[in-house]
């Protein structure tokens, strides 16, 4: 590792330079990555709620969902079919995302968004002209691969571009994007829903496109990173590169840490080998577990599904379709209230409000559909007690999407030293993916058998990942992510994984202190 100064946790030496019109430019432009992967989450949920889409694809459901409604609420959408239609993405991502890592590694990160815009773009334009149930699901695999090569390069690219003390900011616009992609994909199927002849769908999906396009054409206008710049042998370019990144010439003392986590990295011949060495434990483990947790906060139940659960809950199409729209736009709004305090208040204080937050609303909002429902799934709601269900809602959404939500990438992709970011990065997505996965694949089954006590089990799954984050995670806001090694030598758990000489380049903490 790379250094200079000694970091004290949540900050660290200050690099000349400013946010520069580029770097902003850049990374908006980068981010834009994140709107197939949340314009795909939208959108699922959505034209699965539709009448036409079940009739043509999933007949069974339709006659289900149409059937009596004093029947079992619960169980009405519960089809392992239409399951693999909403969880087939993710499983071809978790694939993808391995093969993006070799990619983003040798050719730079740029080339990873790009090849995830086309393999998206092919998706699209199958999902939009699909005959049957298997032309919708190779779909949805290719659709899969764009989002794991999109979602394995883009956190990556912004952690490196953005200055240390805006990091978090800039990152956070990853999952800025990904909130209006869903947002959009909302706004679309409450509109296409209204599109007379049954169709609308078809609109729905082959509009993912768009999104696809954006970041298709955006990436091929993207400088390469400093940092994988070096990594693949031009150090003239990488200087010049941070150089105008950074608004100055002074860049001696952040181009001098590049250099050294470079030639680091260049000792290491297979980053999936290095991975497992000991002083990388604590990185690995976050990589595996964050990803893991940001699934089981039972954010996916509400994004993939919040027509259909809606609708579940005894709402009209329209009406369910619209209270998606609006907890898209809460979304919206509440990861831009991260994106202004990621960098001031760091990491911890927002993943330990907002999943104090979750716990409370999942308890309520099973709480509320218990009495309403209770174990049989018979019953349904009143208007304003419908309202109150939805206000909770939006304030678990709100929630994750200032804590969760933002920090599930940004921390990930801040946290691992050059010599196996691409690989620790692919990890994360990986694991990310498979849960995703999982849960798409077994929510309708879940809410059928589990019923209101669903919302118990995730707010319990919340419970421990904030005592999780509480004692194993460190604050990680302002520390250049060359440097990031002192904040693991000097935790209390952490420390004894890495050694002295791990450390290299940068200084070492001082005698009795970690």
């Amino acid at each position: 590792m790379a250094g200079g100064a000694l970091v004290n946790s949540g900050s660290g030496k200050e690099y000349p330079g400013k946010l520069t019109l580029y770097v902003l430019v850049t990374c908006v432009v980068a981010a834009t990555g994140g709107l197939i992967f949340g314009y795909d989450i939208g959108i699922s949920g959505g034209v699965t709620s539709m009448d036409s889409f079940l009739e043509k694809f999933f007949p069974e459901v339709h006659r289900k969902q149409q059937a009596n409604r004093s029947t079992n609420q619960y169980c009405q959408f519960d089809s392992q079919l239409l399951q693999t239609f909403t969880s087939s993405l993710y499983l071809a991502a978790l694939v993808a995302s391995f093969f993006a890592s070799g990619v983003t590694r040798a050719f730079g990160r740029k080339w990873s968004m790009f090849g995830g815009g086309v393999t998206f773009l092919v998706g699209a334009a199958l999902n939009g002209a699909a005959k049957d149930v298997a032309m919708l699901i190779i779909g949805r695999i290719l659709l899969g691969i764009g989002v794991g090569f999109a979602n394995q390069s883009v956190p990556v690219y912004l952690s490196e571009m953005a200055p240390a003390r805006l990091r978090g900011m800039l990152n956070i616009g990853f999952q800025l994007m990904i909130t209006i992609g869903i947002l959009a994909a909302n706004l679309i199927n409450y509109g296409t829903n209204k599109i007379k002849g049954g169709w609308g769908w078809r609109v729905s999906l082959a509009l993912a496109a768009v999104p696809a396009g954006i970041i298709t054409v955006g990436s091929l206008f993207l400088p390469d990173t400093p940092n994988s710049l070096l990594e693949r042998g031009f150090p003239d370019r990488a200087q010049r590169m941070l150089r105008r990144i950074r608004g100055t010439h002074d860049v001696g003392a952040e181009y001098a840490d590049l250099v050294a986590a470079s030639e680091e990295s260049k000792l290491v011949e297979n980053p999936w080998a290095n991975i497992l060495q000991r002083r990388y434990r604590p990185q690995i483990i976050m990589a595996l577990l964050i990803p893991f947790f940001q699934q089981l906060t039972g954010i996916n139940v509400i994004m993939f599904y919040a027509p259909v659960l809606f609708r579940t809950l005894g709402f009209g199409s329209n009406t369910s379709l619209m209270s998606a729209v609006i907890t898209g736009l809460v979304n919206v709004f509440a990861t831009l209230v991260s994106i202004f305090t990621v960098d001031r208040l760091g990491r911890r204080k927002l993943f330990l409000e907002g999943g104090a937050q979750m716990i409370v609303c999942q308890i309520v909002v099973g709480t509320l559909i218990a009495i309403k429902f209770g174990t049989s799934g018979e019953g349904h709601f009143p208007k304003g007690y419908a309202a109150i269900v939805v206000l909770f809602i939006c304030a678990y959404v709100a929630g994750f999407a200032w804590s969760w939500g933002p920090l599930g990438w940004l921390v990930p992709s801040e946290i691992f030293p050059l010599e196996i970011r691409s690989a620790g990065q692919s990890i994360n997505v990986s694991v990310n993916m498979l849960f995703t996965f999982v849960i798409a694949q077994a929510f309708l089954t879940m809410l059928c058998h589990m019923k209101f006590g669903l919302f118990y089990f995730f707010g319990g799954w919340v419970f421990i990942m904030s005592l999780f984050v509480f004692f194993f995670l460190p604050e990680t806001k302002n520390v250049p992510i060359e440097e990031m090694v002192l904040v693991w030598r000097k935790h209390w758990f952490w420390g004894r994984f890495i050694a002295d000489n791990d450390v290299n380049g940068v200084e070492k903490p001082k005698s009795g202190e970690k």
